[in-house]
């Protein structure tokens, strides 16, 4: 029986060597080639080979082998590939790419919230920005983290636009990039009191507030990471 454990890192070296052009797009496998390159066995490689194709990151083509597709076919929005690209040479464009989306997505999202949000939802956006303000003073970066996640997923949902409550795994996985990728250690106290001004709006119900204060938490959160 495949240890888990190496059937995970077995895909992600392939795909970090896919998405960081060590295996370039047009490039064309096979298994074997794959089993001696990490040396695992030919059921590994075909099951990782599988996972690869339903993430566009791998086309199987009959007699001429399983070659790499472009970066314009892969499924971006999907946490692994998100990852393995924060993980590679194209971090910085991944970060740009994540931050602009946020920057179109969550301020709409955070008005339609103050317009939608049920009674509950607004006392638990008022809840996570509680603990934020806590964990984030008490210098609890784990704790914190979690705290931030849950507030965006909070104003995501409470939006009641399907399509923006699919965002949140991407925005999820960019929220918790580690010190090592840029975030800072420990939260910057500005950023806690913009968490603050989107809950206070949306529980007041004032779309614009929400939507100005959401922008210029995105705005700050582009500043910090030198993407502008």
């Amino acid at each position: 029986m495949v240890s888990p454990t190496l059937h995970s890192a077995v895909l992600d070296a392939l795909g970090s060597d896919i998405v960081s052009g060590d295996l370039p797009a047009g490039s064309v496998l096979t298994l074997e080639s794959l089993q001696e390159r990490y040396s695992v066995s030919r059921g590994v490689a075909r099951e990782c080979m599988r996972i690869l194709e339903s993430l566009h990151l791998v086309r199987s083509q009959r007699r001429t082998g399983i070659r790499i597709e472009p970066e314009s076919a892969w499924n971006v929005y999907d946490r692994r590939v998100i990852r393995w690209r924060l993980d590679s040479k194209h971090r910085g464009a991944q970060l740009r790419s994540l931050t602009e989306l946020r920057l179109g997505i969550e301020p709409i999202a955070a008005h339609l919230a103050s317009l939608r949000a049920t009674d509950e939802e607004r006392a638990e956006l008022r809840a996570a920005t509680g603990d934020m303000r806590r964990f984030g003073d008490t210098h609890r970066p784990g704790r914190y983290l979690s705290a931030d996640v849950e507030f965006h997923r909070i104003i995501l949902t409470a939006s009641r636009n399907e399509m923006y409550v699919a965002l949140f795994e991407p925005i999820a996985e960019v929220l918790q990039e580690s010190p090592s990728h840029g975030r800072p250690e420990y939260p910057v106290p500005e950023t806690i009191g913009y968490h603050e001004a989107v809950m206070e709006a949306v529980c007041a119900g004032d779309p614009d507030g929400a939507e100005k204060a959401m922008t210029t938490l995105l705005s700050d959160v582009r500043a910090a990471l030198k993407l502008v």
